[in-house]
């Protein structure tokens, strides 16, 4: 058995650079998002490959505890079955009990123990991460060097900013002190200890576009502040989530700990594990991903626990002017095509006024504005076998129907096309659609069409369209926002009506950065300031309420 301190000396500096980083919100990344070999070894990319593959049609060697019989659910975007079982939670009593029993040795190993073990669960994820990058390209749809990155290195540094933010959270109260009070004659004296405390069991409900950058956070917020963790993945996405099962309970296992204490809940899609789970009376934390309906239900419903949510929003981009048409009609054509739009922060609405706008190939009119965005596209993605490597594949068939029935939203001015994929020849793989509206067709564009479909919304002026955006996210939630202008009183009233609004913007992005990325220990994902999210990965927020801080005192 391996000693339950040596991997946090093992990882100190990591944890120490990522809380460093956190701090400033500079640039750092602890796992390197290149796919090379040379950065990886000529032989990881095909070994990853073979270890996805020896997944397929066979059973995942995980134990649940209170499961009966197996499931296997997942079909590949691109056009194939998985055929992976994996043992179908049933007795839900038995799964939480389960969790509960190695609770007390997990909390009293402290937080110096704990964030130890995570950073090795974390280390040994990135051993896997090209078994990891397929699991989670041929379960979300993402394109292979995306999965790698948003599914892997990306994922990997979200879940250690969670650790490194829970770590500063555990020990910004000092376990024990000394407590004197002066007085006439001897001080009163006293010796008090503070210990960190877990809230319970913790239930992390995952998701189908993203289903490790979007769990890890939590799974690792939970466990590190010494809460036992159910995984309950979406059926269409398990063998992401699997893995990470599989992983936390090896090195669960080494240090001497429960291994329950991360447990997959696998189901049928008409077993609605989510909803009963997220009820149960000892099932204090819950993390979810996914539409506004059951996120808004959980809300509502889970009284007894801590509900995080990222739900659905209305991404905006207000237009107004541009030192470089080109330039921005190429970032907008990446974000609009980036994962197909199937991204809680890909641009849906772009708002413009109706008289066009000023740019450096002079005044650009809706229609026109429309025609860069076009000819960016088609630079873009003009070559299907370079195109799959961007959009990736339609997730799920309401996605494809969105597409197909984008004429009935309003005039279409740039058509989705099917690409062929050149490796898949059953691949969905669609670009974006850009529909012309006006500022009147609020019943439209108000509400998430999720995919790639964005509408150009036509408004009397920039002074109605940013009018537009606040109203809309206040009401509706947004991930982002951005603007385009060389007017500095418009940006800065852009400013205004995102803080309003509650989220993060982007301004006249031209380069290499577009707005529905983000980096981690710089960029909060989500603000938890308006109905999108109630939460931000990461803040202190995110972390410090999954414990407590219980003490005791005694007389010196």
């Amino acid at each position: 058995m391996v000693s339950q301190t040596d991997f946090f000396a093992r990882h100190s500096e990591r944890l120490d650079q990522a809380k460093d980083a956190s701090a400033h919100r500079t640039y750092f990344s602890a796992f390197n998002e290149s796919p090379s070999p040379r950065v990886y070894g000529e032989d990881a990319a095909a070994n990853g490959r073979e270890a996805f593959d020896a997944w397929r049609d066979g059973a995942f060697p995980l134990t649940t505890p209170g499961a009966e019989g197996t499931v296997a659910t997942e079909r590949s975007p691109y056009g194939f079955e998985l055929g992976v079982t994996y043992p179908r939670a049933n007795d839900l009593a038995a799964l939480v009990a389960a969790g509960k029993q190695g609770m007390k040795p997990w909390r009293d190993a402290g937080p110096d123990v704990r964030t130890g073990v995570c950073l090795e669960i974390l280390e040994r994820l990135h051993q896997r991460i090209f078994e990891l990058a397929n699991a989670v390209q041929h379960t979300s749809g993402q394109a292979f060097v995306m999965a790698f990155q948003a599914g892997g290195a990306h994922a990997l540094d979200r879940a250690l900013e969670a650790i490194a933010y829970a770590h500063t959270e555990m020990t910004r109260t000092p376990p024990t002190a000394i407590w004197e009070k002066p007085g006439r004659g001897e001080p009163l004296r006293m010796e008090k200890t503070f210990t960190v405390v877990p809230r319970g069991v913790a239930l992390v409900i995952g998701c189908n576009t993203f289903p490790t950058w979007n769990s890890w956070p939590g799974l690792f917020a939970s466990l590190v502040t010494g809460n036992p963790v159910i995984v309950k993945p979406h059926p269409q996405a398990v063998l992401p989530l699997a893995i990470t099962v599989q992983v936390c309970q090896e090195v669960l296992t080494e240090t001497g700990f429960d291994a329950n204490l991360v447990t997959l809940a696998a189901e049928d899609p008409a077993d609605r594990l989510a909803s009963d789970l997220a009820v149960h009376p000892d099932v204090k934390l819950i993390d979810f991903t996914g539409g506004n309906a059951f996120g808004d239900w959980l809300e509502l419903n889970a009284r007894q626990a801590t509900v995080f949510t990222e739900k659905a929003g209305v991404n905006t981009i207000v237009i107004d002017s541009t030192s470089d048409f080109k330039a921005m009609c190429a970032n907008l054509a990446f974000s609009l095509s980036l994962y197909s739009g199937q991204m809680c922060t890909a641009p849906q609405n772009l708002y413009l006024p109706a008289a066009g706008i000023e740019t450096d190939q002079g005044t650009r009119s809706p229609a026109e504005m429309a025609a860069g965005v076009e000819a960016a596209l088609d630079k873009l993605l003009g070559d299907d076998a370079r195109a799959v490597e961007l959009l990736g594949g339609v997730v799920n068939d309401g996605v494809a129907e969105r597409v197909d029935s984008v004429g009935s939203r309003g005039d279409v001015l740039v058509a989705s096309r099917a690409v062929t994929h050149p490796e898949y020849a059953d691949a969905r793989v669609r670009t974006p659609a850009l529909v012309a509206l006006a500022a009147a067709d609020g019943d439209v564009y108000e509400s998430e069409c999720f995919g790639p479909v964005a509408y150009l919304i036509s408004t009397s002026g920039t002074e109605e369209s940013i009018d537009l955006f606040r109203d809309t996210v206040q009401r509706h939630g947004a991930m982002t926002a951005a603007v385009y202008s060389t007017d500095a009183e418009v940006v800065e009233s852009m400013r205004d009506a995102a803080l309003d609004a509650g989220v993060a913007l982007s301004e006249n992005l031209l380069g290499g950065v577009f707005v529905n990325q983000s980096a981690a220990f710089s960029d909060f994902h989500g603000t938890g300031a308006n109905p999108a999210a109630n939460a931000s990965y990461t803040d202190g927020a995110y972390v410090a309420s999954r414990f407590r801080i219980v003490q005791s005192r005694r007389h010196l």
